[in-house]
């Protein structure tokens, strides 16, 4: 059983629509080498998610959010606190119209739905029924307090691991150990494939 769960291979890849091309490239390669070499690596497919594969930045809602992005209203950061948070979610760009709801050019609502969506787990129909007959207003307030209050266990985490610097590196030690561990029994058979000579 030990040797099964240190001869991982992922099979199914969480990945970003953005991110298909590095997966299909980790396909090909293990396509080739399995047909030259016989079943060694494992086919990974991907699980993107419906509502939040592709997060549009909150100031220009046709573009993807990015941590490169020059304007700090467009993405939310992890460690950003709540009154931030809340106030990037407020000075997102929507559309001169006031009903939430998810129609054709309401391109900064849709992106601010799949973000509150995939927050709190609610459809679009859901939405469209808790922000009926109020404003953009209330419902940016809403996304904004409900992405900090998903972050906010995330961040006391952070502060609290971060703040010990002893366990901190314990936990990279026994993290690159395990690391190796895995990849070693794959490289191994890999070599053993391909006639490498390994001491």
């Amino acid at each position: 059983m030990a040797a099964d769960i240190l001869l991982y291979q992922a099979d199914l890849v969480p990945v970003g629509i953005d991110q298909k091309q590095h997966l299909e490239l980790a396909r090909n390669v293990a396509q080739r080498f399995n047909g030259i070499y016989g079943d060694v690596f494992t086919m990974p497919d991907g699980y993107i998610t419906k509502t939040t594969a592709k997060v549009m930045s909150l100031q220009e809602p046709t573009k993807k959010m990015s941590k490169s992005d020059e304007n700090p209203n467009a993405s939310v950061w992890i460690l950003d606190d709540k009154d931030t948070i809340i106030r990037k979610f407020k000075r997102a760009v929507t559309d001169s119209d006031t009903v939430v709801c998810a129609k054709e050019g309401k391109d900064g609502i849709i992106n601010l739905m799949s973000i509150y969506s995939a927050v709190t787990g609610k459809s679009f129909e859901d939405i469209e029924r808790e922000f009926e007959g109020k404003g953009y207003g209330d419902f940016k307030v809403a996304v904004g307090e409900a992405v900090a209050d998903m972050l906010a266990p995330m961040q006391t985490e952070f502060k609290r691991v971060f703040a010990d610097k002893a366990y901190l590196e314990s936990c990279m030690k026994q993290g690159a150990e395990k690391a190796f561990k895995t990849s070693r029994k794959t490289l191994q058979k890999v070599q053993k494939k391909v006639g490498f000579v390994t001491l």
